[in-house]
């Protein structure tokens, strides 16, 4: 089963990432090494490379791999960055990023949900670059600010201007935008200003 799901994996990224426009060899290298089957349910394990969502309990999803490729592509990681994520969820987007930058600190409402992230991503996957934190994501992490990336995987209807004092020069911030209609919208912090641009759209569960 094991050889079966990378396989799996290698199909996924050559199919439904590399064939719609994701190039950053970091982030194809990535998805190809996160073994998406341990963030599910072994009921729906036989699932995990669906080009699609998948719930994961407490009404939240796992993202399509496609979307975890694009953001993770959008943040323009070269490996030495510090990332804030709000939402950790199942922890899989927290590993592609845990891949490729230096560290992440990342943020999740649900208890639940953010235990058996750590416990997985610490524990069988042994990832070493990751903190973790329970808590609302609007009010970011202000003790280890300032962030080079920040990252939402939840949809806030309009992004927190509370998370922006504490991304650094030169840094970026990516998230789902809007309530019923959404849009993917990225900012940059230049020379003090928060210059944002709007791109595809999107449908993810609601920030809470």
């Amino acid at each position: 089963m094991w050889g079966d799901f990378q396989a799996l994996r290698r199909q996924m990224v050559g199919q439904q990432i590399e064939s719609r426009g994701v190039k950053d060899p970091r982030v194809l290298a990535a998805m190809s090494r996160v073994p998406r089957e341990l963030f599910l349910a072994e009921s729906d394990r036989h699932r995990s490379y669906d080009d699609g969502p998948l719930a994961i309990g407490h009404g939240q999803t796992i993202s399509q791999p496609y979307i975890v490729a694009y953001m993770t592509e959008l943040l323009e990681l070269a490996g030495t960055e510090r990332v804030l994520e709000i939402g950790t969820g199942s922890g899989y987007q927290t590993a592609v990023l845990a891949e490729i930058a230096r560290s992440v600190y990342t943020i999740e409402v649900i208890e639940d949900l953010s235990l058996q992230a750590q416990k997985r991503l610490t524990g069988k996957l042994k990832y070493r670059n990751i903190r973790f934190q329970v808590g609302r994501g609007q009010e970011g992490w202000p003790s280890e600010a300032p962030f080079d990336r920040i990252i939402l995987t939840a949809a806030p209807e309009n992004f927190p201007e509370t998370l922006f004092p504490q991304l650094a020069e030169g840094g970026i911030a990516l998230s789902p935008v809007g309530d019923f209609y959404q849009r993917m919208v990225r900012f940059r912090n230049t020379s003090g200003r928060m210059i944002g641009e709007e791109l595809i759209a999107v449908s993810f569960v609601p920030l809470v």
